[in-house]
């Protein structure tokens, strides 16, 4: 498909900007669908792969976090700054600023997941159906299963990352070499790197400002500020129909979606059988097929 987006723009959130694109026409009939990215702090070009569903005729919207991709960055600020609220007010002002809040689809993946939780916890009056896409409910169940995962890997690869671990030594090749061969197993198994997310980890890259405090220096544990994020005691306030997909690779393991399970009243799981994080670019057409039929199912026309 073309994957130039129909309008672009930049949404003026407090005294900066969120960059914004739209695929489609939102003055369609169909619910439009909101992307949220991961990272925290990357950008919306890995997961740009969702404007095909534009070709249905339903609006998609990517945005650019603050801080992330084309939005506005903001490296000199600390901790205090970077919150889970900021980026739900960020949310809601883009909900806002397109006039479609009171009727709108949401799809977080991985960060964006967690976000969508949060989101949808509120009970948003124009929510119709979220989709929570290799994403997490806690950050502590996160890094227990990245510890398993990571026990699971050849013996050379282990001792490497705890060596340089234990010598604070992270950014050395060596380590950012065993590290890679997790990411190869359990965040993406394509082949050679695609495109769209290499744009993605070039701008984190760039500025790791927002990945770095509120996560940490890699996938495998969160020592971050959202070290103690957790929301499954709240999952069961959750009211919008709501679809997890899941990757049997994923580092979203079925340990870290089975909160999400056991919680959300009105949930179904769908887990990709070749894939791991990103099963958009693993298992494209079943993904797509999979998240455009669950939307179709809760469209709301005028």
């Amino acid at each position: 498909m073309n994957r130039e987006p129909t309008t672009r723009g930049a949404a003026p959130f407090r005294e900066w900007e969120t960059w914004y694109r739209v695929s489609g026409d939102l003055q369609s009939a169909l619910t439009p669908l909101v992307v949220v990215h991961g990272g925290p702090g990357g950008s919306s070009d890995y997961v740009l792969a969702l404007a095909e569903l534009s070709t249905t005729g339903r609006p998609v919207i990517h945005y650019d976090q603050l801080g992330g991709g084309r939005s506005t960055h903001l490296p000199e600020l600390g901790a205090g700054f970077w919150t889970v609220d900021l980026f739900l007010d960020e949310l809601d002002n883009l909900l806002t600023h397109l006039e479609i809040r009171d009727r709108y689809l949401l799809l977080g993946q991985s960060w964006g997941g967690m976000l969508g939780a949060e989101h949808a916890i509120r009970n948003p009056k124009g929510l119709r159906a979220l989709v929570l896409s290799n994403a997490l409910a806690s950050s502590a169940l996160w890094s227990s299963e990245a510890g398993r995962l990571r026990s699971e890997m050849p013996r050379e690869v282990v001792e490497t990352l705890l060596r340089h671990e234990a010598a604070g030594t992270l950014s050395d090749p060596e380590y950012l070499a065993a590290s890679q061969a997790y990411y190869d197993k359990h965040v993406c198994r394509v082949k050679p790197t695609p495109p769209d997310y290499v744009r993605t980890m070039d701008y984190v890259a760039q500025d790791p400002t927002v990945y770095a405090t509120m996560w940490g220096p890699s996938e495998f544990f969160c020592n971050g500020t959202l070290k103690e994020w957790s929301v499954v005691d709240h999952l069961h306030l959750i009211t919008a129909p709501t679809l997890l997909v899941s990757g049997r690779f994923d580092e979203s393991t079925p340990a870290v979606n089975q909160p999400f399970f056991d919680n959300i009243p009105d949930v179904r799981w769908e887990i990709l059988e070749q894939s791991s994080h990103m099963p958009f670019f693993e298992e494209p057409a079943r993904y797509l097929k999979i998240i455009g039929s669950f939307l179709a199912e809760h469209d709301e026309t005028d």
